[in-house]
């Protein structure tokens, strides 16, 4: 899944080789273990990614300009996951009598993603005018990065079959996620049909996204498996155990990506003040 994430975004970023995967994956990897573990959830991950791949050797204008890019079809990839789901989700319930309780859940989340989504591609140019204007007062050495951001931004979109392509890849990630959870149902005895999980899976990612301020959505994940697995056939035990199992692969991949990121950021920092007293010297 991280390997779709990360291809989706270098294929955002115009003329960086393929060769450069493994730093965006590594840099989509770092995103989500800080999301899911350090504080200020969702931008503590945006900011660490962005500096990962800048001192990969990444010019910082294209870096800031395909992280944008990225986010924007990553998040109009999870509408269409959700739409998807939540179609799939009503129409198991329809005939039952419980899809009224969580509908006002369900259509919160939707309409969240949505906003998102929007906000992203109406504000991009007009945040950047801003910031470019600000910038030329305030800062004037950053000027001409936020000026290059802009110039990149616009390069990319111009590039309409690499934006499909970044938007295609996050829509993979989000069903491979599915896909994921669905193999955990079948080990656990449980075979469930994979269109079924598939909704489920979306519904726990809406719900996850009334609740973004919450890092990790830590307590809201558990408690929507228990409220949702029911209605779908699933025990609560086996909803719970799911969602434990999750959460345990969030921390098996996020506390390694951390360690090895703050060794190499320690590693760095050293060999850097090495430099510094031999120059001094």
């Amino acid at each position: 899944m991280f390997v779709l994430l990360g291809a989706a975004w270098l294929v955002s970023a115009p003329d960086e080789p393929a060769r450069r995967l493994g730093l965006f994956t590594r840099a989509r990897l770092l995103r989500e273990a800080a999301a899911d573990l350090l504080p200020f959830s969702q931008i503590g991950g945006i900011a660490l990614s962005a500096w990962l791949i800048v001192g990969g050797g990444v010019p910082t204008p294209r870096v800031y300009a395909s992280l944008i890019v990225d986010m924007t079809t990553e998040l109009a990839s999870q509408l269409v996951f959700t739409l998807l789901g939540i179609a799939l989700f009503l129409s198991i319930l329809a005939a039952g009598s419980h899809a009224a309780s969580i509908r006002p859940l369900i259509l919160g989340g939707i309409a969240m993603i949505t906003a998102l989504t929007v906000l992203f591609l109406v504000a991009q140019r007009f945040a950047l005018r801003i910031a470019q204007r600000l910038a030329q007062h305030l800062l004037p050495d950053s000027a001409g990065t936020v000026a290059g951001i802009g110039t990149e931004l616009q390069r990319i979109y111009a590039r309409r079959r690499r934006v499909a392509a970044a938007f295609l890849l996050n829509l993979a990630s989000w069903i491979a996620s599915a896909a994921g959870a669905w193999i955990a149902l079948r080990l656990m005895g449980l075979h469930l049909s994979f269109w079924t999980v598939l909704a489920l899976e979306s519904l726990i990612f809406t719900l996850r996204s009334v609740a973004f301020a919450i890092p990790g959505g830590i307590g809201v994940q558990e408690a929507a498996y228990a409220l949702a697995g029911p209605l779908l056939g699933i025990s609560p035990e086996a909803a719970l155990a799911l969602a434990l199992a999750k959460r345990a692969r969030d921390l098996a991949v996020a506390v390694p990506t951390l360690a090895i990121w703050q060794i190499a950021e320690s590693h760095r920092l050293a060999v850097s003040l090495r430099q510094r007293r031999r120059t001094g010297a």
